[in-house]
């Protein structure tokens, strides 16, 4: 059986634009092992408050990973779900919860060793 594919490293950071190695820019964003996408808040109708919904890291569970990180943008604003950390963790998923410059260094980090997925806001 091949080993899974590796989680894209994230290149450059800065308001409002997230650089992915060979895939693009993007202003908020969804990545996985072997590839990222855009994160379109208007998919699952998440908003600041209450925050990141069990909905929108589905995908990520999908895509086999062992841990996640969610950005909850620069200046923290972004509000994450209670029901969201209950499911992961029920899952047996570590979840992180960062600002999301300090989220990008981590899932770096962690991308060198495991499969990981993450979920990022650029702005406040």
């Amino acid at each position: 059986m091949p080993p899974p594919p590796e989680s894209p490293r994230i290149s450059a950071l800065s308001w409002g634009q997230i650089e992915v190695d060979s895939l693009g820019v993007y202003k908020d964003l969804k990545i996985y092992p072997g590839g990222a996408r855009e994160w379109d808040w208007n998919e699952t109708g998440t908003r600041h408050s209450p925050g990141i919904q069990p909905a929108d890291v589905q995908e990520l569970l999908s895509r086999g990973v062992s841990v996640v990180v969610l950005g909850v943008g620069m200046l923290g604003r972004l509000k994450v779900q209670d029901e969201t950390l209950e499911m992961l963790r029920g899952e047996g998923i570590a979840v992180h919860v960062l600002r999301t410059k300090g989220a990008v260094g981590l899932y770096n980090e962690l991308r060198e060793r495991e499969p990981v997925g993450a979920l990022f806001h650029s702005t406040c």
